[in-house]
């Protein structure tokens, strides 16, 4: 098992529907770097903090599991996903 990363960019994005109404995801509407809070989260993953974003991300597949903006939940049919984490050195 490789060390848990230490930050991540969090990516949000809403779900779309293309001609045949089949879901994609949009173009990013914003992306948020996060830091490890050493803390975990109600999810049982490692919690990170930054820039308003709150998320819970799974280590292993790098899924955001649980995620807060602003205090609030993603809208209905929103995404996170992660787009860039790492270790520093």
């Amino acid at each position: 098992m490789s060390p848990q990363p230490d930050h991540y960019t969090v990516v949000l994005k809403p779900q779309v529907a293309d001609e045949e109404n089949r879901p994609r995801h949009g173009a990013p509407l914003r992306s948020a770097a996060v830091v490890a809070t050493g803390e975990t989260g109600v999810s049982g993953f490692p919690r990170y903090e930054g820039e308003g974003v709150q998320a819970e991300i799974d280590p292993e597949t790098h899924t955001v599991e649980k995620v807060t903006v602003d205090g609030d939940e993603l809208p209905y049919g929103w995404v996170a996903q992660v787009t860039g984490h790492g270790r520093r050195k």
